[in-house]
């Protein structure tokens, strides 16, 4: 029989489990909240109902310890057992992150096993209405949908984890739906054809001004031409891009981990690839590696580096926000002075990629290449993030239809 113990407003229920390896009794608790809406009479039944179903759940085995931990604690296992072996170094530091900032201190202190819906649907609202820490001036504004997706998948990989190792029965995030992004793709920040023309210009006055390195050109140039990504960008070794065979092999990807670089291998087996480089590209590297060389018999013994494309002062790998910092120079640069029509938009580095990709489907580069030369696992995904340009080829090919039936009756009018 279960032993019962009153604790001031609440019953511990104890339940012999047997013995240990030691030989040490094992003793499984749980505790009874009375219901303050119920009577005594019926709390009393209440309590009698929870030690045996307790005692026949710890007896038949299929008491699990999520009935027992939190999920703060069980993340304490996860991130030892389960992350540091199994996770990119990244993806760890991004979820000890949303960990530390939001999700712990929301519902850290919910046993695994009562986790419901309800807990998560109320976080994921709560989170959405909760105004950001300001930096200077701006107007206030609440966490994105993002933000929540990125907590939603987090919380679901921790406790998907859980139910592999028997420590809950299923994962209550399967039964929640993911909040949507809200971000439509006409949100997707890149250049125009025009406005790609006048960046390609402004690098080449920034480099003759001396106030950018010809590899910052160079790295720009392979953003734009061939869609690579910043982290791709800097992982990039002389090796790695074949100057005689006019292509670049994408298989690393840079990143800050606990203020270190780390070099780290894609995700997905479609972000390894060839990408092939134009000409004009290839030329301007042959030029950036001949004075990389003459530079790095200049400072001699000082260089440290390991053949890396881009890099600092020493020779060792470029800091992976160095691309980002040049590339708003360049843009403040040349705005500066200008009339705002003038001006280039300041769009995230990551907007080169977009470019890329936006202008090979205006000029009629399949959908399935383009998706190749972004290391898309699927051509859905290009599709679903450059919609907008789709639609505008859409437009043309419903004009095109329109221009071959009625276009010379038009004409004729």
């Amino acid at each position: 029989m279960p032993s019962i113990t009153k604790r001031g407003d609440t019953y511990r229920i104890r339940v012999s489990n047997g013995r240990d390896a030691s030989g040490k009794q094992i003793i499984e608790t749980a505790t009874f909240h009375p219901d303050p809406e119920r009577t005594e009479k019926q709390n009393q039944k209440a309590l009698q109902q929870f030690a045996l179903d307790f005692e026949r759940k710890v007896k038949s085995g299929n008491y699990l310890e999520g009935e027992k931990i939190t999920l703060a604690e069980f993340v304490e296992k996860w991130r030892k057992l389960y992350a540091k072996e199994q996770l990119q170094e990244t993806t760890v530091e991004f979820y000890d992150f949303l960990l530390k900032k939001h999700i712990l201190p929301a519902i850290g202190n919910v046993k695994l096993a009562q986790l419901r819906p309800a807990h998560l649907i109320a976080f994921y609202d709560d989170l959405s209405h909760k105004v950001k820490p300001q930096k200077g001036d701006g107007d206030p504004a609440t966490y994105s949908a993002t933000t929540v997706r990125r907590c939603h998948a987090c919380i679901s990989s921790i406790l998907q984890t859980a139910v592999y190792w028997n420590v809950i029965t299923e994962n209550p995030c399967k039964r929640v739906q993911a909040p949507r992004s809200g971000k439509a793709t006409d949100d997707v920040k890149h250049f125009t054809p025009e406005q790609a023309s006048a960046f390609l210009e402004a690098l080449d006055a920034s480099h003759d001004a001396g106030k950018i390195q010809l590899q910052h050109v160079l790295l720009f140039h392979l953003a734009l031409f061939c869609g690579l990504r910043r982290g791709e960008l800097v992982a990039l070794t002389w090796e790695d891009l074949d100057l005689d065979q006019k292509q670049v092999s994408v298989s690393k990807s840079a990143a800050v981990v606990n203020g270190e670089i780390v070099n780290k291998v894609p995700k997905n087996k479609s972000s390894y690839r060839l990408v092939s480089v134009p000409a004009s590209v290839i030329a301007l590297a042959r030029k950036y590696k001949s004075e990389q060389q003459q530079y790095r018999l200049s400072i001699g013994s000082k260089w440290a580096g390991d053949n890396f494309i881009f890099i600092q002062w020493n020779g060792e790998q470029m800091y992976p926000s160095t691309p980002y910092t040049v590339f708003k120079r360049v843009l403040r640069q040349y705005n500066e002075g200008k009339d705002p029509a003038d001006q280039l938009p300041s769009i995230p580095f990551h907007g080169l990629r977009h470019t890329s990709a936006t202008l090979l489907i205006s000029q009629n580069i399949d959908v399935k290449t383009v998706s190749g030369r972004l290391g898309h696992a699927q051509t859905s995904t290009t599709m679903n993030i450059y919609s907008h340009a789709l639609r505008t080829k859409d437009q043309g090919a419903a004009d095109t239809l329109d221009n071959l039936f009625y276009g010379n009756k038009r004409d004729a009018k």
